[in-house]
């Protein structure tokens, strides 16, 4: 803050007198205060509004609303028998769907049966063509017939050769036996004087290299026909299987042609002549007549507790009938996953495919527990905590619980509560922050 100027000195300012005079600053003036005074005071400042903050945020642990009994459910805590059931709301589905699906694809040339039609097992029900496909298989056929001829040929000649060293065996057996009566002959016209010394050792010399020949000879036929005996049976089982190669690539012809897998009833097939379709596309499904079953979406709570074999109830009319979980589809969606369940016995007559029923599915026995009745208050707290009614009930405080298993009409308390405590289950919309309600 400045000091006051009198009327003589602004006339002397304004005649140009005392230009240059120092205006003097009250002694609490902020910039005559020492830097270290002004830095605490500063940080007082700042702690004071974080104080101030925190207290507007905050505010009093013991919050409180008033609100009218009338506006809430209020319950008792009992101890009785827990149901461990959910509710299932179920859709009548096939029990078998077989898939049709395109082999090897084509354009569409014939439609021999329509959706909804009876169906026999091997009726032809589409035809494609595929020039590809056809060249594709004549190719094939032409190489799997070559390497068929080429193996027999090896098999052939395998017995060839083997005939031919039987052959060469035996040629020496007879030469030895023939050279030796011929040397038994000449032995005696020698001692006679009528066969030459030369004549007898040519025909000597003969047989000593026959009867060397044979065991190299016998030797080489058993090696040779244990390699034969080696090769056929390969020779053997690559000609089957060029022969199943065959097969199915004429079987590619043939799938030009689609057929019924199964007897049943034709349906989701749409189909028009002149159409492409690509291999492994989706072309019809076929509903055998093997019953139906029920298909139903569980919350993603339960996955861990539905086994195959669960048991439930369903009302069709007038009637209750039984049935037992088949298959859980562990796959989670929206947060839901898929079961389906089969009837015990007989199916229920009159049911349609996409036909929705309703029932409760049981998750175990009924036990004996401590138990309050489900209400709105589960959505916004969960289950960890409530309000229990005070002595009097003229208040209600927020008291920390624990909770178990649930069904759409119970909670099982595991702790927080006991016996005869009364609660609030209604729905507790702008209640997170309040640790009270004074009741109305």
């Amino acid at each position: 803050m400045r000091d006051e100027v009198s009327p003589v000195t602004m006339l002397k300012l304004a005649d140009g007198a005392g230009m240059d005079q120092k205006i003097k600053r009250h002694p609490w003036h902020w910039a005559k205060w020492p830097m270290g005074v002004r830095a605490g005071v500063g940080a007082g400042l700042a702690l004071g509004l974080v104080l101030l903050t925190v207290a507007t945020l905050f505010g009093n642990a013991e919050r409180s609303v008033r609100m009218a009994r009338s506006t809430l459910t209020i319950a008792p805590v009992k101890e009785g028998i827990y149901h461990d059931f959910i509710p299932l709301r179920g859709k009548v589905v096939p029990h078998d769907t077989i898939y049709i699906d395109a082999i090897d694809g084509g354009r569409v040339e014939r439609v021999l049966a329509q959706a909804g039609d009876e169906v026999k097992e091997g009726e032809p029900l589409i035809g494609f063509s595929n020039t590809n496909l056809q060249l594709q298989v004549i190719q094939q056929e032409a190489q799997l017939n070559q390497a068929t001829a080429q193996l027999q040929q090896n098999e052939i000649n395998l017995e060839l050769n083997k005939i031919n060293n039987e052959r060469a065996l035996a040629q020496l057996d007879y030469n030895i036996t023939r050279l030796t009566r011929s040397i038994n002959r000449r032995a005696v016209l020698f001692s006679k004087g009528a066969e030459s010394e030369e004549a007898r050792d040519i025909v000597q010399d003969e047989l000593n290299y026959d009867l060397k020949l044979k065991p190299l000879q016998a030797a080489s036929n058993e090696r040779q026909d244990a390699i034969r005996q080696s090769q056929v049976p390969l020779i053997e089982a690559q000609l089957k299987q060029l022969q199943e190669n065959l097969r199915i690539v004429h079987a590619k012809l043939d799938n030009l042609t689609v057929r019924a897998p199964v007897s049943g009833r034709l349906t989701d097939m749409d189909i028009k002549v002149g159409e492409n379709r690509n291999p492994g596309q989706r072309l019809a499904e076929i509903t055998p007549d093997t019953g139906i079953k029920l298909s139903a979406d569980v919350d993603e709570y339960y996955l861990s507790r539905i086994r195959n074999g669960e048991v439930s109830d369903v009302h069709i009319g007038e009637k209750t009938w039984r049935l037992h979980v088949i298959r859980v589809y562990p796959q989670v969606k929206d947060g839901q996953f898929v079961i389906d369940l089969a009837f015990d016995g007989p199916n229920p007559e009159g049911l349609v495919p996409g036909q929705a029923v309703q029932g409760k599915l049981s998750l175990g026995g009924d036990d004996h527990a401590l138990i309050l009745p489900a209400g709105p208050f589960l959505e916004q707290t969960g289950g960890d905590w409530i309000f229990v009614l005070a002595p009097g009930d003229h208040s209600a405080e927020r008291r920390r619980i624990k909770i178990g298993r649930r069904n759409i009409e119970q909670v099982e308390v595991l702790s927080g509560l006991k016996e005869g405590d009364r609660v609030i289950t209604s729905e507790y919309t702008g209640l997170d922050r309040i640790n009270r309600i004074d009741l109305q």
